[in-house]
């Protein structure tokens, strides 16, 4: 029973515990085992009334009426604990249902709150550029019509001052006018003087230079016939010197053919199979500095071989022995014609 102990009269002999507080010891132990686990997976509550019994060993004789009843008030005394626990786990869980939705309201009102507060700013925001707006506007509106006054007075000042220009100019042309006016009386003053005075200076030039003509036309005919006659000498020293100068350069010409085709003979090699009426014509034409431009076959022989033999003589001179004259050089050895034949090279 709660709140009560038995006394038991020791008898002298060692004390034995009993089937009954054995089994209300486990129940209490497997009670409080789940009370500790509930407690973890629940928000804390108010710690429940604890039993408290203290149980002494009974006496070695079993007392059946009075174990079966303490049983029947431990029993009843679990339920109305477990009763206990389960209205206090209620109110718990209400509690925290109260605590959920008043945290939802809070939170919604916030919610309600802060739309509110932004709804109001974005109205103050809108205000705001209105505002900002208008004023652009005013101020767009007011540069606008400073422009147009500032454009207005730049054309006033414009005019203006294409009036002035425009008078000043008519009466610059009005002056200008008249000093080419006078300019044009003195200078027609000056042109009569001056024509009056080339016209005397002209009879006494044209007396003068009938007189010079005559004089210069026995002079020209004297000089005509000096210098026909220096002429004539000079012509006839030019011949002389250009036949001597001709047959020097022939003369060279000779020397330097006569070179080229002992340079051509060395290094031509005929085919066996050439006769001595094979001929074959090369036209060769050379640098002023010796070198082989160009050769071209203008006559066949008939034979390959002994064509082809021809060009390769032709070709193989480095350089061709040739005059200092450029004037010699360009006549005769810019471009010539040079036969081959077994028995000749001319």
């Amino acid at each position: 029973m709660k709140g009560h102990k038995r006394d038991i009269v020791s008898t002298g002999k060692a004390p034995l515990k009993s089937p009954v507080a054995v089994s209300v010891g486990l129940h209490l132990l497997v009670f409080g085992i789940a009370l500790a686990g509930w407690s973890w997976n629940t928000p804390p509550e108010p710690e429940p009334r604890s039993i408290s019994a203290r149980l002494i060993s009974p006496e070695p004789r079993p007392t059946p009426v009075v174990e079966e009843q303490d049983e029947a008030d431990k029993e009843q005394e679990r339920k109305q604990a477990q009763a206990r626990e389960q209205e206090e786990a209620e109110r718990q869980r209400q509690a925290e249902e109260k605590a959920r939705q008043e945290a939802e309201r809070k939170a919604q009102e916030e919610a309600r709150r802060r739309e509110e507060e932004r709804r109001q700013q974005e109205a103050q925001a809108k205000e705001l550029a209105k505002e900002l707006a208008e004023k652009q506007a005013r101020e767009r509106e007011a540069a606008r019509q400073k422009a147009e006054a500032e454009a207005k007075e730049r054309e006033r000042q414009k005019a203006e001052e294409e009036r002035k220009r425009q008078e000043e100019a008519k009466r610059r042309a009005e002056e200008e006018k008249r000093r080419q006016e006078e300019q044009r009386k003195k200078e027609e003053a000056e042109r009569q003087r001056r024509e009056e005075e080339a016209r005397k200076e002209a009879e006494r030039k044209r007396l003068e230079a009938e007189r010079r003509l005559r004089e210069q036309q026995l002079e020209a005919l004297a000089d005509q016939a000096r210098q026909e006659r220096e002429a004539e000498a000079r012509r006839q020293q030019e011949a002389a010197a250009a036949r001597a100068r001709e047959a020097q350069m022939l003369s060279e010409s000779e020397k330097y053919q006569a070179l080229i085709r002992e340079r051509l003979s060395q290094a031509w090699y005929p085919p066996s199979s050439a006769t001595e009426n094979m001929t074959a014509r090369l036209q060769i034409t050379l640098l002023p500095t010796g070198e082989l431009a160009s050769v071209k076959l203008v006559g066949s022989s008939g034979n390959t071989a002994f064509d082809n033999s021809a060009l390769s003589a032709v070709r193989s001179l480095n350089r061709y022995p040739i005059p200092d004259n450029r004037d010699t050089f360009e006549r005769y050895f810019r471009q010539f014609t040079i036969e081959f034949n077994p028995q000749r090279l001319r």
